[in-house]
């Protein structure tokens, strides 16, 4: 199938997107990697009378990396994140989620930022997003705003951006010193969505658990994170029984069935994979306080 007829707009500054934004309202639709929207246009599931289209839009291609953050602009590609070293350095979860996001070709065209403003609890980076407590940044006819994760995502593919608004970039904070951090997910195939999937960071210091919290991928109606300090905190990361965190992660995920798996498969793998993660991450964070980390 082919888009209903639409309105080709191709903005070059933030400022002309914003107002062609604003002159279309609910109408109109964003387009920058389009590796979510044009499947979805292409099946009729939107019809929106007016695209947006962002990447002639000039500097909101760069990766910043500070001492607190990672800040991606809303056309920097999948695998431009992937690939930068500097944003690795700062935050390896971002790699390590990265390299499950669909397929090489989406990556080298999709864009983080179009992923994370698209909502979809089945994508790796909304979840990480919400794990490292990121934040949106967005520019409207009222100027500029910034969105804390959890007040950006409200419902299935649904977010608190206005029509009027653009997301032009997302920072994800470093997570303090001597943080571990793990993503895992099983797809059919690699690359399919995931049907479940967990992201991990642990803290560990003086040889016992000081903090552990999870994000999940495709088993919760939105982002959002479960801390399961309470669980383990003060214990030895060597043989911990990562099952005492299970009631706490069994009360936040809300997986549904489909034809891929059962709730109670999802629910079952995604409990799994979050003892992977947990485990791997209390690695990493031992590995990094001795000045290495796992890639």
């Amino acid at each position: 199938m082919k888009p209903a007829p639409f309105v080709h707009h191709a903005p070059r500054t933030v400022e002309e997107a914003v107002a062609v934004l604003g002159r279309v309202g609910h109408d109109g639709k964003v387009l920058a990697g389009g590796q979510s929207l044009i499947p979805i246009l292409n099946m009729r599931l939107a019809s929106p009378a007016h695209l947006v289209d962002i990447n002639r839009v000039t500097g909101l291609d760069a990766v910043t990396v500070t001492d607190e953050v990672v800040r991606v602009g809303a056309l920097v590609r999948h695998a431009g994140l992937e690939a930068h070293e500097g944003a690795y350095a700062a935050s390896p979860l971002l790699r390590r989620a990265l390299r499950h996001v669909a397929h090489p070709a989406i990556r080298n065209r999709g864009t983080t930022v179009g992923s994370i403003a698209h909502a979809d609890a089945a994508g790796e980076m909304p979840a990480i997003l919400a794990l490292t407590g990121g934040v949106v940044e967005a520019v409207g006819p009222a100027g500029a705003r910034e969105i804390p994760w959890h007040d950006f995502f409200l419902g299935a593919l649904e977010t608190s951006l206005e029509p009027d608004e653009l997301a032009v970039a997302v920072r994800f904070p470093r997570l303090p010193a001597a943080t571990g951090t793990a993503f895992a997910e099983r797809a059919r195939r690699h690359g399919d969505y995931a049907i479940a999937g967990a992201a991990a960071s642990v803290a560990v210091a003086d040889g016992v658990v000081t903090s552990a919290r999870l994000s999940f991928v495709s088993v919760t109606e939105v982002p959002g994170v479960v801390d399961v300090t309470e669980a383990v905190q003060g214990q030895s990361p060597e043989g911990i029984d990562w099952s005492l965190c299970d009631d706490l992660i069994r009360d936040h995920l809300s997986p549904e069935a489909d034809i891929h798996a059962t709730a109670e498969y999802r629910t079952m793998l995604a409990t799994r994979l979050a003892h992977l993660t947990l485990a791997e991450a209390a690695s990493d964070s031992i590995a990094s306080s001795a000045g290495g980390s796992a890639a």
